[in-house]
């Protein structure tokens, strides 16, 4: 039997490489976007191209009825979830503490940190043993900002990801006798869009000299670990941080 994935923001970057990598192997796919429907488009298309089976479908995850709407449409059209990787996430312009604004604070909690509780909250009510489901797997998307803070630049995004960071291990302990593993991806530097939507489009090159590896990732060297830890595979690996940061 074929399992079902949601990947939130799936319609670009380690989301729509986790994507494709994952119905590759199997999956059928559910792409989340929150408000780019062409690219979310695209990675259906090149899932279904290749004999997969996926869907897009639309959700702000900082907002519940649109988060509820989302799993009823993914049940609805694909069946019950046995995987989710929370990916959706924002980053700001680089600034210090106090230059931050309490809206900036509150949008970079309400999409990185509660968006991620609010699906997990969604899939265990779908996958858990306790409420008639047959287990499954979450990936959370942490950071290597994480660990190292981010100062004078992401501030407020490490300090979601290390919430990350706890949710993950509180949240695999809670559920590990229900058939549901959960673990999270610390990505290092990475080459994707989204330092360009944080005004540095060219972060991953200024600053991989400080990489052991002496170089940025690629997208699809992270989904690779992610859908490494939503198989079977994995079966025994829960509350797991996995660094993928050449080092970093």
């Amino acid at each position: 039997m074929r399992k079902v994935l949601l990947v939130t923001g799936g319609s670009r970057g380690i989301g729509a490489a986790t994507c494709i990598l994952a119905a590759q192997k199997g999956w059928d796919v559910a792409v989340n976007y929150s408000a780019n429907a062409q690219a979310a488009d695209g990675v259906v298309k090149q899932i279904k191209a290749a004999g997969g089976r996926a869907i897009s479908v639309q959700a702000d995850v900082a907002h519940e009825e649109q988060v509820l709407a989302m799993f009823q449409k993914v049940r609805a059209e694909l069946g019950p979830l046995q995987g989710l990787v929370n990916n959706a996430g924002v980053v700001d312009v680089s600034a210090r503490l106090d230059e931050m604004s309490m809206a900036r604070w509150r949008r970079m909690f309400d999409i990185n940190v509660l968006g991620s509780m609010l699906c997990a909250r969604e899939a265990i009510l779908q996958m858990s043993t306790r409420h008639g489901g047959v287990g499954g797997s979450i990936v959370n998307l942490s950071s290597a900002a994480a660990r190292l803070g981010s100062p004078g630049q992401y501030l407020d995004y490490a300090a979601a990801k290390g919430a990350i960071d706890s949710f993950t291990l509180g949240l695999a302990k809670e559920v590990a006798g229900e058939g549901i593993r959960v673990n999270a991806i610390r990505p290092g530097l990475i080459d994707t869009e989204i330092h360009a939507s944080g005004g540095l489009p060219n972060r991953v090159k200024d600053l991989e000299h400080l990489v052991p590896a002496k170089r940025g990732g690629s997208a699809m060297e992270v989904a690779q670990a992610i859908v490494w830890l939503l198989s079977d595979e994995a079966s025994y690996t829960t509350m797991s941080l996995v660094d993928v940061s050449g080092g970093r």
